[in-house]
């Protein structure tokens, strides 16, 4: 476990990568729709206006997830670190990292929801359908969202490790087939209502457990891989 924990402490070593950034692109995001809320109050618009801007930092995640392997790996393999400690590491300080944004997202959500939108009626954070369940599940949903793509990134850039950049390319677009052979199937058969009603039904609590599964997935694709990959 230490070894395991040098590995968190290896990654943080530049916390631009893991905190800073992800940090100054979601206040960046914020203070660009309080501008832009204050604009339209000032208008006159009454209505309670949604952003969707907490979710900028998530896409950054992406890349974070590539930095993560092709950054630190080759580096923790001179430093005598097995394969399975820098990946329980790493995940450890992406699940980090998740926390810390998705307890800013929770105390922003009821500092929303107590002062009716900044005073302003602008909600950044407390979405109307995502807090349906409480704060503890809207939290716990973007907690795992940002996980699902921290592990999509390093998922990928194991697989370009390990195989190659032909086949993640090929591996991509397989999996792009597929998805479009689901959605002809969806169309085909007319079955979009059922679908949405399936995904209305689940719940944020639904979509949390998806998000889980596909983490599950693309980890545990990643830690195999990564048995193999070379520096």
């Amino acid at each position: 476990m230490s070894r395991t924990l040098n590995v968190v402490r290896m990654q943080l070593a530049n916390r631009e990568t893991f905190v800073w950034v992800p940090l100054l692109i979601l206040g960046s995001a914020f203070a660009i729709s309080m501008i832009i809320w204050g604009i339209l109050s000032s208008a006159g618009v009454t209505v309670n206006m949604y952003g969707g801007g907490a979710q900028a930092p998530l896409w950054y995640f992406v890349a974070v997830g590539v930095q993560a392997l092709t950054l630190t790996f080759p580096f923790s393999q001179a430093l005598s670190v097995t394969r399975r400690e820098f990946f329980v590491g790493t995940m450890l300080t992406a699940a980090l990292t998740s926390a810390i944004l998705a307890a800013i997202f929770v105390v922003g959500g009821l500092i929303e929801l107590a002062t009716g939108g900044w005073g302003i009626g602008g909600y950044f954070f407390a979405l109307d359908w995502l807090w349906t369940s409480g704060p503890l599940m809207a939290g716990l949903f973007f907690f795992m969202l940002t996980v699902t793509v921290f592990s999509l990134g390093f998922w990928a850039a194991t697989i370009y490790k390990r195989w190659g950049a032909l086949r993640l390319t090929a591996i991509l677009v397989a999996i792009s087939l597929v998805l479009l052979g689901a959605v002809w199937v969806i169309t085909a058969t007319r079955s979009w209502g059922s679908v949405m009603e399936v995904i209305v039904d689940s719940g944020v609590s639904g979509l949390t457990g998806v998000l889980t599964v596909l983490t599950v997935l693309l980890a545990g694709g990643a830690a195999l891989a990564l048995r193999r990959a070379t520096v």
